[in-house]
């Protein structure tokens, strides 16, 4: 929803309701990232108008500290990156998980993925970031499909091959077949569908 247009907020919004799957909303605080984006006011007036789960993405310094709030506020879905929690990464899913809310663990692009291989057992699903988190608009990097497969064949290695892989930068038409061929099954796509001339006919392309 980052890419949505947030003077016409509810149109763009029952758009994600007819046509996708879920909400992801890029929560950023300018300190873990070097931008900032929205709160908990846009978080709750989107769930008020939500059909779909809310997945809430903490781009976030202790993430702990927030948690319940999203929770709350409407989230069925909460990641943290694994960079801002480091050893607490199991205290923090567990939170999550404490307020029935689905657990996932994200890293970015210069994090190496044996570094969240600890935690797969735990969480409910995996982000990958395709792109460095903090900015919309950024271009696919092409070493995400290797992690992403990396990340896929532990999950199958340990026995959980349920667990969703969610790939987030970058993804559009042209990508999409890519992440989903090395075992991605949770697409994020923020410009490649509220910039398109018709975002649901981009939506339907992608879920081929």
């Amino acid at each position: 929803m980052l890419s949505a247009d947030f003077l016409h907020l509810e149109k763009d919004v029952e758009m994600v309701n007819n046509y996708a799957d879920i909400f992801h909303l890029d929560i950023m605080d300018g300190t873990f990232v070097p931008n900032i984006s929205f709160g908990f006011p846009v978080v709750e007036a989107i769930a008020r108008k939500a059909t779909k789960p809310l997945d809430v993405h903490l781009m976030i310094v202790n993430p702990e500290k927030y948690i319940e709030r999203f929770a709350k506020a409407g989230a069925a879905m909460i990641s943290f990156h694994y960079e801002a929690s480091r050893e607490k990464s199991s205290a923090v899913i567990d939170l999550i998980h404490s307020f029935g809310v689905k657990a996932g663990i994200v890293i970015n692009p210069d994090c190496p993925v044996e570094s969240i291989f600890p935690y797969l057992p735990a969480v409910d699903f995996v982000l990958i970031m395709s792109v460095f988190a903090g900015f919309g608009g950024q271009k696919f990097i092409p070493e995400s499909l290797g992690r992403i497969k990396a990340v896929r064949e532990e999950l199958e290695r340990i026995g959980r091959p349920e667990v969703p892989i969610e790939v987030d930068g970058g993804i559009g038409p042209e990508t999409a077949p890519l992440v989903i061929k090395e075992g991605a099954s949770i697409l994020v796509a923020g410009s490649a569908v509220f910039k398109a001339p018709s975002p649901q006919e981009v939506i339907s392309i992608m879920k081929g």
